[in-house]
This record gives structure tokens, C-alpha cells and sequence, in this order.
């Protein structure tokens, strides 16, 4: 299965008053029909929920209140799928309304059912377009303008390409629109390339992401395998060059070494309910050896959590990654810093390792 996943930020869905970009969103569409016809399964992502309703309700500024920002979705979000519809519709093809949360992404079934019924719409030839359900959603659990939601999707259905859409063409060395010299880059081979160079989490009046979040998504996607491509969604004819691999935007390679989707969803998705503190021994087996955290490496214990719950894993200071914990919060206190005969005396049952070799990926 071929699978295309292009996805609209807030600020080609809409001007920074609200208003619908109709070329651009009929642009899109058309293009996404085109390689549709071509026999590719395209996925569509869009921002634009609450930019739509605050044009219809009035509103000036982008609300801060969590309800104020629901209640705009509220009303922006049928008119937004409807120009979709509309306008696929009239190329031939069917579309399907999909609204995920944070929630439908942490939970391992829930994320499951979701791959799920995407595999089934596009067997069906089925574009879905998919956007995150703002009306109830909140700050804790945002996917951030939907850059992550689209890096999530791709790896949901081991997507052929990413192609995130913005109104700048692409990643560039410094900001430009601050910076005459700044020049955009063509290629990235490994995204710890970009950490010298300065990208922002500026976002557009309407939108909550920024480039730094599209940098972000493009690791993700990147490290399941999925080429990602960061281009204007102002320029004709892009989604075609980026399926057929020609340069427009900002091409992130897929990594070499490719993570399976369980430690992509498990590092990006399942947020984490505590922190367990190791000492240098238990890091460096972690980071160099990839075994399993004993409770005889544990120091420290922070917050409240069951097992089966994800978990930071720190060590002066600095996070060595995440797993999922196979004590409770409670019980590791009980059992930190000892050996397996001791732990089998306090907690019969218990099992050896704290955190699974499995179960955890470095940071």
C-alpha cells in the first residue's frame, strides 16, 4: 500500500483574519485527486478548525480560553470538512470525516482501532481527512497544530511519504523574515544537523504550531521510515514533486536505523505519569548495553503511577528515556536499591525488571 499523508497548517486553511483560503484549499484537493487517480492512497490532515469559527463568530484575536477555543471549533469544523468534501467531491471522490484526540494516540487500543479504521477507509479508496477534535480536547493534551497528529498518522499506517504544508517554503537556516542571509534547506539527512541552526516556535496569529514542531514531526516520521517533505502549500505542483522525490521544500530522509511503531508511539505519544531516578551504572546499561532497568539501579522516585503507566527515566538530571513501568509508584519505593532475592521477600509476585528492555526507548 502506497500512502500519501499531506497535511494544511492553519495558515494555508485560512488568512490572519480567518478567512478561508479557497484557491489554496482547491488546489490542494485537486492535487490530491490527481495522485489519487494515479492509484496512491492519500491521507489529509488540516488545521483550520478554529480559524474557521472565529471568522464566523466575529472574533478578532484567537481566543486563550480552553472553551473559547472549543466553542470556535465547535462551529468551524463542519464548514471546514464540508470544502473538503465539496471539493473532492466533485473530482470523484468519497471523503470521510476523522476526528482524533491525544487520547485516541496514548492509549495503545485506542490507537490500534484507529490504524484500524484507516487501513479500512483507504482500502475503500476513501480519503480520509482527519483533524484533532479541538471541541474537546485541552492545553494538556494538544497534538500542537497538528504537525504531531500528522507525524502520528504517517507512522499509524507506515505512510510512503509526509508532506507537512506551511506558508514559508521550506526549513532555513535562520529566520527569513529577519534574516536576508537566511537560505532554505534543500536536504536532511539527520535532523541533529538542524541544532545549530535557528528555528523558531513563532506561529501565524491563527495557528499553535511553528517550524520547531514540523521539525519535530519530521524526526518522528522520519525515524518509522517516512520521507517528509516541508514546503509552502502556496506553490503549485508540489505534492507530485514530493511523491516523485524532486527537490521543492525541505526533504528529510527516512533514518537508517528505523524504530518499530510501538517505541515511536511509546516515545511520542504516551505521555508520562512519573519520574524514575537511576544512578550512573543503570544509565550507561541503559544507554550502551539495552538491558532492562532493575530496581537495584533505582535512587529515586517521583510522582504517582501504576505499572503498566509510562514512566521518564533520569539520571542527574538529564532523561535517558521512557518506558513502562512494571511496578507501581508505591511499590518501587518499596523495592529501589534492592537485589531480586530481596524483592521476591517484599513483594512475592513482583517481576525482575522495573522497566522491560521492550518496553523502553531511549530519549
Amino acid at each position: 500500500m502506497s500512502v500519501a499523508v499531506v497535511k494544511l497548517g492553519s495558515s494555508v486553511v485560512a488568512d490572519d483574519a480567518g478567512a478561508l483560503r479557497l484557491s489554496a484549499v482547491a488546489r490542494v484537493c485537486e492535487e490530491v485527486a490527481l495522485l489519487h487517480g494515479s492509484g496512491v492512497d492519500v491521507i489529509v490532515v488540516t488545521s483550520g478548525a478554529i480559524a474557521r469559527g472565529m471568522h464566523l463568530l466575529g472574533l478578532p484575536v484567537r481566543p486563550r480560553a480552553i472553551e473559547e477555543l472549543q466553542a470556535a471549533s465547535a462551529v468551524g469544523q463542519g464548514r471546514l470538512y464540508r470544502t473538503y468534501d465539496e471539493h473532492l467531491r466533485e473530482r470523484g471522490i468519497q471523503s470521510a470525516q476523522v476526528l482524533l484526540t491525544f487520547f485516541d494516540m496514548s492509549a495503545r487500543t485506542h490507537y490500534l482501532n484507529a490504524r484500524r479504521t484507516l487501513r479500512k477507509l483507504l482500502e475503500w479508496r476513501i480519503v480520509p481527512v482527519i483533524n484533532e477534535n479541538d471541541t474537546t480536547t485541552t492545553d494538556e493534551i494538544s497534538f500542537g497544530d497538528n504537525d504531531f497528529l500528522a507525524a502520528q498518522v504517517a507512522v499509524l499506517v507506515d505512510a510512503s511519504l509526509l508532506l507537512l504544508l506551511t506558508s514559508t517554503e521550506g526549513v532555513f537556516t535562520a529566520d527569513p523574515r529577519v534574516d536576508p542571509g537566511a537560505r532554505l534547506v534543500d536536504t536532511v539527512e539527520d535532523v541533529s544537523e538542524l541544532a545549530a541552526l535557528d528555528i523558531g516556535a513563532a506561529t501565524t496569529a491563527l495557528g499553535s504550531g511553528g517550524m520547531r514542531s514540523k521539525v519535530v514531526a519530521a524526526e518522528m516520521a522520519t525515524a518509522a521510515g517516512t520521507p517528509t517533505v516541508i514546503g509552502s502549500g502556496f506553490e503549485p505542483g508540489l505534492l507530485a514533486r514530493a511523491w516523485a522525490g524532486e527537490p521543492g521544500g525541505t526533504r528529510f530522509a527516512p533514518q537508517t536505523v528505523r524504530q518499530s511503531s510501538f517505541k515511536l508511539w511509546l516515545k511520542y505519544a504516551k505521555p508520562s505519569q512519573g519520574v524514575v531516578v537511576v544512578d550512573a551504572g543503570a544509565a550507561r546499561a541503559l544507554r550502551e548495553g539495552g538491558t532492562s532497568l532493575l530496581p537495584v539501579g533505582i535512587v529515586g522516585v517521583e510522582g504517582a503511577f501504576d505499572a503498566g503507566d509510562a514512566v521518564e527515566v533520569s539520571a542527574s538530571g538529564t532523561t535517558v528515556g521512557k518506558g513502562i513501568a512494571s511496578y507501581s509508584a508505591d511499590e518501587l519505593r518499596q523495592v529501589m536499591g534492592r537485589k531480586s532475592a530481596e524483592i521476591r521477600e517484599i513483594l512475592p509476585r513482583a517481576t525482575e525488571e522495573a522497566v522491560h528492555r521492550d518496553y523502553f526507548v531511549l530519549a
